[in-house]
């Protein structure tokens, strides 16, 4: 039974951020209201990772760092605090089992993001869920003394701010949790899309949609400067690319105007010219009576074959044995340089994460405390951080989520007598 002469804290927003943050309070001793404006908490949880929830990085705090790829330095004490290991042993205590896979990614089991979102439930099994949309935060003196809804004013000691970002607007994170923040004084950052599909200008996209690759390399250039290399996996679509590398090189666009931006990929990694030019050879032997188009299928995917002869200028019904010197290098150094243009960004609602958010200059990193409103404490997306795909997200929400929990219980419980 919960102690009346509890703290009351209020966490606005029920995604992965405020699920933490409220379970971490309540078991420090806090009453809890979670606001959500959903008819349900966790949607994004939901859907994160496919369906199956890619919930942490199983990484030292240490390798974790390096991977946030916006105000890194501001997150040290809290995903020291709360590590993925610690993430990884709550999720066992609440019955969950683990697995990791490629590039130390975890993930339920079960493949089931529902396992996750019924774990935190069951975290926060001792708060209270109210369905109201937050409007604001009321400030008495400087200090957070409720919240206030569409339709009421609630009195509470410490107030939470985890409403989330703005992707994904139909599972809750519409971008509402930057407007309260500035109606209390915090200044927001710009707010850009990050880990987003890219468009293309090119018609070669389209032609080869849902067409995937993997174990290919992938370098990603602002005018003649290299700004981010990787090695994965991909996938092209109607309107230019998307898939893990691409989401992850999308976070290196922040401040571009598009205007000579490409991705050059290593169709060939493991092979250097002198090999890939002798298995070329090779297949020309084999294919040597016909055409260019129809040569290739060792080599490439089908669906790639028309758009790779039209970036290597090579007639693809011109015959294998009256190809020149010049087309056959040409077709290497495509193979080794697939290169598309990029004009833009996907819109914000289809973003993994918002790059962007309340200033961290504002926020105690130690607390995740508000510098300007004592009694108010920031978690998740809503805050100017942003990391790599892979579970590091998921893993910033977490560790914020609980740092502010136990911050908020912790200072209102000292400040009562």
């Amino acid at each position: 039974m919960q102690n009346p002469d509890a703290p009351k804290i209020a966490v606005i927003g029920g995604g992965a951020a405020g699920l933490l943050a409220a379970g971490t309070a309540s078991r420090a001793g806090a009453a809890v209201t979670v606001i959500e404006r959903n008819d349900r908490p966790g949607k994004k949880i939901l859907i994160s990772g496919k369906g199956r929830c890619n919930v942490t990085n199983d990484c030292p705090p240490s390798e974790f760092i390096p991977n946030v790829t916006k105000n890194a330095r501001f997150l040290y004490s809290a995903v020291n605090r709360f590590t993925p290991q610690d993430m990884k042993d709550l999720l066992s205590k609440l019955g969950v089992e683990l697995k990791t896979e490629r590039g130390l990614r975890v993930f339920p089991a079960s493949d089931k993001s529902s396992d996750i979102l019924s774990a935190l439930l069951r975290y926060t099994s001792d708060c209270k869920f109210l369905r109201a949309k937050a409007t604001g935060i009321k400030v008495d003196g400087g200090r957070a003394t409720g919240v206030l809804t569409e339709t009421q004013e609630l009195p509470f000691d410490a107030v939470i701010l985890a409403t989330g970002g703005a992707s994904y607007p139909l599972t809750g994170s519409d971008g509402s949790g930057y407007s309260i923040a500035r109606g209390v004084g915090h200044t927001v950052t710009p707010l850009t899309p990050s880990l987003v599909p890219l468009v293309s200008p090119s018609p070669l996209c389209a032609e080869m949609q849902g067409l995937s690759l993997k174990n290919v390399a992938l370098t990603l250039f602002d005018g003649d400067r290299a700004v981010y290399r990787d090695f994965g996996e991909m996938l092209f679509t109607h309107f230019g690319m998307s898939g893990p590398m691409i989401l992850s090189a999308s976070a290196h666009l922040r401040d571009t105007d598009f205007h000579n931006v490409r991705v050059e990929i290593d169709l060939k990694p493991a092979l250097d010219d002198a090999t890939l030019e002798r298995r070329i050879l090779s297949d020309f032997a084999k294919y040597v009576n016909r055409d260019a188009q129809n040569a290739l299928s060792d080599l490439l995917p089908q669906k790639m074959i028309l758009p790779f002869l039209s970036l290597s200028d090579v007639d693809p019904r011109k015959k294998i044995n009256v190809l020149t010197r010049e087309e056959r290098a040409r077709m290497l150094h495509t193979l080794k340089h697939f290169s598309l243009p990029v004009s833009a960004f996907r819109p914000i609602e289809e973003a993994i994460v918002t790059s962007g958010g309340v200033s961290v200059k504002e926020i105690d990193p130690k607390t995740m405390a508000s510098k300007l409103v004592d009694g108010l404490y920031f978690a998740g997306e809503v805050i100017d951080v942003d990391a790599y795909t892979g579970g590091f997200n998921l893993q910033i929400a977490f560790s914020t989520g609980y740092l502010a929990g136990l911050s908020a219980a912790e200072r209102r419980t000292n400040d009562n007598p």
